[in-house]
């Protein structure tokens, strides 16, 4: 089963198991999968057994993207985010730019995953190798009623690889999502305790 990949063994009769099918099919309605986001499973499955620890809260975040003239009179684009979180009971604010050492805009959810990952107190360490890999996005419904999921994967240093999911008729409010499954995925594999 998807809780025994996961290393979650659940006996049948554990109270918890309906609670899980129940949040996993009612997110489904509302835009996920979970095929191809195994972790994002892991940490929904955690948090419905109570087995999830909250490294840290994060308590706003904020992205902007400018259209401006460079230096050479080129129209650029500059992506930039900033982040604040709750680590310990102490408030960290983060930004960061996207620019890459070309001088290249990498985007939003770049300068977002830049930021989020920035300072993170006593878990940096554990997330210091951890990198983006690949970003898929695709809108699940048509119209108005569009709403977008985005599956992350995610690499560290010791050859993992997992991926994560976010919905959300906003792409970045969907993309947040993600990075922040992929980030408490890690945390629970090499972050200690909350």
């Amino acid at each position: 089963t998807r809780l025994s990949e996961a290393g979650l063994e659940i006996a049948k009769d554990n109270p918890a198991l309906p609670r899980i099918l129940e949040e996993v099919k009612t997110r489904e309605n509302r835009g996920y999968t979970y095929d191809m986001a195994q972790a994002s499973f892991e940490l929904v499955a955690r948090r419905e057994l109570g087995l999830l620890p909250e490294f840290f809260e994060v308590k706003r975040y904020k992205v902007t993207v400018e259209r401006r003239k460079n230096k050479y009179d080129r129209m650029v684009s500059l992506s930039e985010a900033v982040v604040v979180v709750k680590v310990d009971g102490e408030k960290k604010l983060s930004v960061s730019e996207s620019m890459d050492e070309t001088g290249t805009d990498r985007g939003p959810v770049n300068a977002l995953s830049q930021a989020l990952a920035k300072d993170l107190g006593r878990y940096q360490d554990a997330i210091a190798d951890m990198r983006l890999v690949d970003f898929k996005v695709r809108i699940t419904q048509g119209g108005t009623e569009a709403v977008t999921r985005v599956i992350i994967d995610s690499e560290d240093g010791q050859g993992r690889r997992w991926s994560t999911v976010g919905v959300s008729p906003n792409i970045i409010d969907a993309s947040f999502e993600a990075l922040l499954d992929a980030i408490n995925w890690k945390l629970l594999r090499d972050g200690g305790e909350a």
